[in-house]
């Protein structure tokens, strides 16, 4: 017995190196041993299958992580730009009012001024601290499509076309982030 037991593990070796393991039905113990090569093979099969759903669930929780953090560096960068957008108008009316200030107004309300002045530079402060920057283009500076808006054209002797010529109002980014675009009146001078 001893000697078919043998003589049949080698023949199931020899089926099994070529994976083609078929089962063989000799009785009793080998009968049992082919049904445990295919319990084998099957659990090498699922323990891949399982390996393989893991790896991707891992991937995935690791994408889903990068993910989140992404959107929450987002969101602390850039979740106060509505309000940031809002505040806009308040720096434009304060600008308007201390370019309008004349000389004799400014002898006579002088702590008035003073105090709008101070406002003003509180709220550049806080621009500053959360990350908002001013563009402030200069007359003749280029006109730049990243960063202004052309509000009209107009030929202007002693300018090249493309030229900025006025600006109406300042531009802002937040971060990297364009907030507002500074407008901006370009020339259309033709070259001569």
């Amino acid at each position: 017995m001893a000697k078919a037991k043998e003589d049949y593990i080698e023949e199931l070796e020899s089926e099994f190196e070529e994976d083609e393991v078929q089962p063989v039905s000799l009785g009793g113990d080998e009968e049992i041993f082919v049904e445990e090569v295919d319990e084998l093979e099957q659990a090498r099969a699922e323990r891949d299958d399982m390996r393989d759903r893991f790896m991707r669930v891992l991937a995935e929780a690791e994408n889903s992580r990068k993910r989140g953090e992404r959107d929450r560096r987002e969101a602390e960068q850039y979740g106060g730009s509505k309000l940031a957008r809002d505040m806009l108008p308040v720096y434009d009316n304060l600008k308007r009012a201390l370019d309008t200030v004349t000389d004799d107004q400014r002898e006579s309300s002088k702590a008035l001024l003073e105090g709008v002045e101070l406002t003003m530079r509180e709220i550049l402060n806080v621009f500053q601290k959360h990350g908002m920057e001013v563009i402030a283009p200069q007359i003749g500076d280029r006109f730049d499509p990243q960063n202004h808006e052309a509000m009209f054209e107009a030929a202007l002797p002693g300018t090249k076309s493309g030229d900025i010529i006025q600006v109406m109002t300042e531009g802002f980014m937040l971060h990297d982030r364009l907030l507002r675009p500074a407008q901006v009146g370009v020339s259309s001078t033709p070259v001569s």
